[in-house]
């Protein structure tokens, strides 16, 4: 699924009062849930890719990516847009480094089309590092949050 066809998905639901909407498609599922103000939350789950544990011929694998590497999680955008650590410009950031968040809560905004979307964590964690800066535009997939799991 691609952002052509999440933008797609969010016109569908601007153009006919929809509050909610879910897809899924090839290891892809979106949820798409439309909160007041114009406010989109989402959920962008990819199935995960069993990895071997060892390589052809009885060698270790590759080292791995340095984002998977000790046990990390990271949040990555789930679109491209310009990220936003506080609801307004005036309000507390959702989370700084240090805090422990739980799946569900939200992280941050990702503005896109001028539509304001939560972006919320998948995963437990305590907040590592946030590699973005506020107000910074993101690209999908960037990483934003970096997480170790509790």
């Amino acid at each position: 699924m691609n952002i052509k066809k999440i933008k797609e998905l969010i016109e569908l639901m601007t153009d006919n009062d929809l509050s909610e909407i879910e897809i899924e498609q090839e290891n892809t599922k979106i949820h798409l849930i439309k909160r007041p103000h114009g406010v989109i939350e989402q959920q962008v789950i990819a199935a995960p890719v069993a990895q071997p544990a060892q390589a052809a011929g009885g060698r270790e694998p590759a080292a791995q990516p340095e984002e998977e590497q000790g046990n990390l999680l990271h949040v990555k955008a789930p679109m491209v847009g310009t990220f936003y650590r506080a609801s307004a410009p005036d309000a507390d950031p959702y989370v700084q480094v240090g805090d422990i968040v739980h799946k569900g809560d939200v992280l941050c905004i990702v503005e896109a089309m001028k539509l304001m979307n939560e972006v919320k964590s998948e995963y437990d964690g305590k907040i590592v590092s946030i590699p973005v800066e506020n107000a910074e535009p993101v690209e999908f997939g960037q990483t934003m949050f970096v997480l170790e799991p509790v």
